[in-house]
C-alpha cells in the first residue's frame, strides 16, 4: 500500500491531473488557467490552498478521490489513473451545472408547457400588398406556415385559439375559418378572442390554461389584424331607418321611411383607436403620459431610431427567422417587414405633432404604425412535445395581466405587470437575460422606464417600498420591436413570444421577459425559460 506523501502538491486541472512531491518549490506544467484546485499535504493535514474554481462541489469530490487514492491498495500510478478518470467526469458534471447557473422554474406537480415554433406572416405597412386580403386569409397563411415549419399533421392538435381586435363581420370566428382554411381537421374546436394589443398573448395564455388543466396536450395560439380594410358603418340613424325599411309591408311604409333620410344620416362612422370610456386616441394618451414623465421629443426620437435600426440589422444578419414568405394572389411573394426605415435624427425633427398640436411630441416618427400581419405558435406539453420527437424552444412560465386607470395610466402596463410576474417566479430583474416589450409608441416606452426607475412612483401609486429597476438596455428589444417592425394588434404578442425564445437560444441565455400595454389601461406580462440544448 503506498504511503501518503509528506508533503507534496496536487494540481487538478480538467480533464488531466498531475502530483509532483517536492521539498522545495513546485514546478506547474499546463495552463495554469485551467487549474482549478490544488490541496496541499502537510502531515496528517490537508489544508486547500488558492484555488480558481471555488466550487464546494469539486473540493468535496476531490476530497474524497484523494482518500480513495491513498487509501486503494494498488500502485500510485494506477490510482493517478482513477483520479484522471474520475475529475473527467467531475469536470462534464461541472460544466453541466454552469451552462445552467440558474435555477429551472420547474414546480413539482404542475406541466411543463413548452413552445415548440412561432412563425408569423412579414409584418407589412397597411395599404400595401396585404390590402386586397381578408383577415382569415393572413391568419391562413401563417397556420400554413407553422404547419410547413413543424412538418405536424394538421388534425395532431387538439385546438386553435387567435386572436384579433377589430373583426371582420363576414368572419367574427376568424380561428374557425382560418383554420379550415388552412385544411386543419373539422374536428379541432376553435375561437377567437379579443383583449385590444396583448389578444394574442390572451390566446397564448389560454392555450396554456387548457394543456394545464387537462383538456389538451397541444394548441395554436395566433393572432391577425387586416388594418388595410376595416369595417365602416353607417350611422345609427342611417342603420335604424335601414332595418325598418327591411320590415315594411307596404309601399306607403317605404316611402315613409325614405323621404326621412337626411344627408346628415349618411355621414358614416369611421373607425379610430379611440377609448370608449374616456374619449381619447391612445396617442393623445401616449403624448400626455410622455409629458407626465419628462419625456422629451429627442428622447423619443432617439428610441424610434433604435428600433429601426437595430431591426434593419435584424433583418440584414437573418435574425428574424419567424418571417415565413407569402405568395400573394396576383402579386409578388413577400418575405419581410416592409415599415423597417431607419432615417436619421434630422429627418425626424421636421415631422409635426401627430395628435396633440401644435405642441406635442408623440409624430409618425416615434409611433406604431398600421400594420396589417398574422402570427401562430404551438404550444404543447412538454411530455407531448417529446413523445412527437420536437425539439421545444422554451418553457412558457409565469404569466400576469394587470389593469390600471385607463385615462392617465392607459399605456403603463409594462411597468405593474413586470415586477408581480418576477414575484410569482421567484426572479428579479438581474436575473433576466432578454426583454421584449411592446412598442407602442417611442414615449411610452421611456415613460415606462422612468416609472420603473422611479421610488416615488412605486410609492406612490404600486404601494411598493422601491422602484422595479429599469431593464439594462443592452438586453432590451435587440432585434427591433413594434416601432419598427409593425403592430398588427391582434398578432403582436406570439411574436414577442416567439423573438424570446429565439434570442434566448442565439445568446444562452435562460429568462426572458415579456411586456405589453394594451387599452383600456390593461396589461401583460410572462417569464420564459429557455429549453436546454
Amino acid at each position: 500500500m503506498p504511503k501518503r506523501p509528506q508533503k507534496g502538491y496536487f494540481f487538478f486541472i480538467s480533464p488531466c491531473v498531475f502530483f509532483r512531491h517536492s521539498s522545495g518549490q513546485q514546478t506547474v506544467w499546463g495552463d495554469l488557467e485551467l487549474c482549478v484546485l490544488f490541496v496541499v499535504q502537510q502531515g496528517n493535514r490537508v489544508r486547500e490552498g488558492r484555488s480558481v474554481g471555488k466550487d464546494i462541489t469539486q473540493y468535496i469530490m476531490t476530497s474524497m478521490l484523494l482518500n480513495s487514492m491513498w487509501s486503494c491498495s494498488v500502485r500510485p500510478s494506477w490510482g493517478l489513473w482513477c483520479v484522471a478518470r474520475s475529475l473527467s467526469t467531475t469536470a462534464q458534471i461541472q460544466a453541466q451545472v454552469q451552462t445552467k447557473s440558474k435555477k429551472t422554474l420547474a414546480r413539482p406537480g404542475l406541466k411543463n408547457i413548452v413552445l415548440v415554433e412561432g412563425v408569423r406572416t412579414p409584418f407589412l405597412v397597411s395599404g400595401t400588398l396585404f390590402a386586397d386580403l381578408m383577415p382569415h386569409d393572413l391568419a391562413r397563411e401563417s397556420l400554413l406556415g407553422l404547419l410547413q415549419r413543424t412538418g405536424i399533421s394538421n388534425d395532431a392538435v387538439d385546438y386553435i385559439i387567435y386572436g384579433t381586435v377589430i373583426q371582420e363581420v363576414k368572419t367574427n370566428n376568424v380561428a374557425r375559418e382560418a383554420a379550415l382554411g388552412a385544411g386543419f381537421s373539422d374536428k379541432i374546436p376553435a375561437h377567437t378572442v379579443t383583449m385590444a394589443c396583448i389578444s394574442s398573448n390572451q390566446a397564448i395564455t389560454s392555450a396554456i390554461g387548457l394543456i394545464a388543466s387537462g383538456q389538451c396536450d397541444g394548441v395554436v395560439a395566433g393572432g391577425v389584424e387586416l388594418l388595410s380594410d376595416v369595417p365602416i358603418r353607417h350611422s345609427r340613424r342611417m342603420r335604424k331607418t335601414m332595418l325598418a325599411l327591411n320590415k315594411a309591408k307596404t309601399l306607403g311604409q317605404r316611402l315613409s321611411l325614405i323621404g326621412s333620410i337626411r344627408p346628415v344620416h349618411l355621414m358614416p362612422e369611421l373607425p379610430s383607436v379611440v377609448e370608449f370610456s374616456t374619449n381619447e386616441t391612445m396617442g393623445h394618451s401616449g403624448d400626455r403620459l410622455a409629458a407626465a414623465f419628462g419625456v422629451s421629443r429627442a428622447e423619443q426620437d432617439e428610441y424610434a431610431l433604435r428600433s429601426h435600426t437595430l431591426a434593419k440589422k435584424a433583418q440584414d444578419d437573418g435574425l428574424l427567422e419567424d418571417v415565413v414568405s407569402f405568395k400573394v394572389p396576383g402579386r409578388d411573394i413577400v418575405s419581410k417587414d416592409n415599415g423597417v426605415r431607419p432615417s436619421s435624427l434630422e429627418q425626424m425633427a421636421k415631422l409635426k405633432p401627430a395628435f396633440v398640436k401644435p405642441h406635442g411630441t408623440v409624430t409618425a416618427a416615434n409611433s406604431s404604425f398600421m400594420t396589417d400581419g398574422a402570427s401562430a405558435v404551438l404550444v404543447m406539453s412538454e411530455e407531448k412535445a417529446l413523445a412527437m420527437g420536437f425539439k421545444p424552444k422554451a418553457y412558457l412560465r409565469d404569466f400576469v395581466y394587470v389593469s390600471q386607470d385607463p385615462k392617465d395610466q392607459l399605456l403603463l402596463g409594462p411597468t405593474y405587470a413586470t415586477p408581480k410576474v418576477l414575484e410569482r417566479a421567484g426572479l428579479s430583474l438581474n436575473d433576466i437575460d432578454v426583454f421584449e416589450f411592446h412598442e407602442a409608441f417611442a414615449g411610452q416606452i421611456v415613460a415606462n422606464l422612468k416609472a420603473m426607475d422611479s421610488d416615488w412612483f412605486a410609492q406612490t401609486y404600486m404601494g411598493r417600498k422601491s422602484k422595479v429597476g429599469v431593464p439594462p438596455m443592452e438586453k432590451f428589444n435587440l432585434w427591433g420591436g413594434s416601432l419598427s417592425l409593425g403592430h398588427p394588434f391582434g398578432a403582436t404578442g406570439c411574436r414577442l413570444v416567439t423573438t424570446v425564445a429565439n434570442r434566448l437560444r442565439k445568446d444562452g441565455g435562460q429568462y426572458g421577459l415579456v411586456a405589453a400595454c394594451a387599452a383600456g389601461g390593461q396589461g401583460h406580462a410572462m417569464v420564459i425559460e429557455a429549453y436546454p440544448q
